[in-house]
């Protein structure tokens, strides 16, 4: 009886204390989509950071680490646009330019969150809603009009993502794509206008992405709990 006793104690125990650890699913994976605007700033635009507003969007996929840390590829297009007409600065010979290009960016990043980012596992202090930061490289093409473009990026941003249900997950995220490489216009008179021997890493051109994205969790963690009869049986 005593046996009996201390067995029935051990279910409610593990009842009370891990009912998380039990039944709780986490998944490791989200894959989904975004969209959004894509803006440019470099020779023909070096002051508004959201002049000349375009169309952008693409693929994400996202591992997630833990609840702080997350790895994300991503795969998008977006158009970019950019007129000197107007501008203050005056280019050799008063010369104008204006472009229109459509770009393909693919890139990994990695994804600090605020808080710990979760609907499930309330006693770890997990929040559906979280903050991030992000980092990490990538690469540009550019085409459509004038010479092809092709470099490495350094995406930097911020962002903010929702649970908004199991498995369903709302983001939004601006991030600023720093390039290092002439000629991303695909105009020569935009490729250092002022023949200044400056390094390549101080090449001027970058853009932008502010999207919307929506992604649908996948690849459970644990199992779930098929049936916790198991325990009170004893």
């Amino acid at each position: 009886m005593t046996s009996t006793f201390f067995q029935r104690l051990s279910t409610i125990i593990l009842l009370l204390v891990f009912p998380f650890v039990l039944c709780a699913q986490e998944y490791k994976y989200e894959i989904g989509g975004f969209v959004g605007a894509s803006s440019y700033m470099g020779d023909a635009n070096k002051t508004s950071p959201f002049k000349g507003i375009n169309p952008a969007f693409g693929g994400v996929f996202r591992y997630n680490a833990n609840f702080r840390i997350a790895f994300k590829g991503n795969l998008a297009w977006a158009r970019v646009t950019g007129n000197t007409d107007g501008l203050d600065n005056v280019f050799p010979d008063n010369a104008q330019a204006k472009f229109d290009r459509n770009i393909i960016d693919l890139g990994g990043q990695v994804e600090f969150n605020f808080f710990p980012y979760s609907d499930k596992y309330a006693y770890m202090n997990t929040r559906r809603l979280s903050p991030y930061v992000t980092l990490g490289l990538g690469l540009t093409f550019a085409g459509g009009g004038g010479d092809a473009f092709v470099g490495p990026n350094i995406p930097l941003g911020v962002g903010l993502k929702y649970k908004l249900k199991n498995r369903v997950n709302l983001g939004c995220e601006f991030t600023v794509r720093k390039l290092f490489g002439d000629n991303f216009e695909g105009n020569n008179t935009l490729d250092n206008p002022y023949n200044l021997n400056s390094d390549w890493l101080k090449n001027n051109d970058w853009y932008s992405l502010l999207v919307f994205s929506v992604t649908w969790d996948f690849g459970p963690r644990k199992k779930p709990c098929n049936n916790i009869r198991e325990f009170s049986d004893f």
